[in-house]
């Protein structure tokens, strides 16, 4: 996908990544060591209710299903960064979670020839279509025309 490939109010849904309680334990002990991402029995107790998925393993998650769905051939440049992360609901073992992008703008940069600027909205959802995390971000891709 390039530039040219976006438009405003286009939309696509994509990914359907399982999420594990080994996952999820094992990127808290790393990143995110609290109680409700890796104690079962403390979690239960927890404002969550049970074991969850720390945001930002939501977030990763996310970003590994936008990765994957990009062609083998594309023109993405990377991000300038993320607007509006909000962790909306806990992420237990078990879901099945997928995106839904919508393209809100697409512009060429004045600084940046032959690229341009595409800002997307994000939703990410579980099985049963409850949005679990959403974001804006902005992505430069390649233009075709250069």
């Amino acid at each position: 996908m390039f530039f040219e490939d976006f438009y405003p109010g286009q939309t696509a849904q994509f990914g359907a990544y399982l999420v594990t309680e080994a996952e999820i334990k094992e990127f808290a002990g790393k990143y995110d060591p609290q109680f409700f991402h890796l104690d079962n029995e403390a979690a239960k107790h927890s404002l969550f209710g049970g074991l969850c998925a720390s945001g930002w393993h939501t977030a990763s998650m996310f970003m590994r299903m936008l990765i994957d769905n990009l062609p083998e051939e594309h023109g993405s440049l990377g991000s300038p960064g993320i607007n509006n992360l909000r962790w909306l609901h806990p992420v237990y073992p078990g879901y099945i979670l997928n995106v839904k992008s919508t393209v809100s703008e697409c512009r060429l940069t004045e600084s940046k020839p032959g690229v341009g600027l595409v800002c997307m909205n994000y939703q990410v959802l579980n099985q049963d279509g409850l949005i679990v995390m959403s974001l804006e971000s902005k992505a430069f891709f390649k233009s075709k025309n250069i």
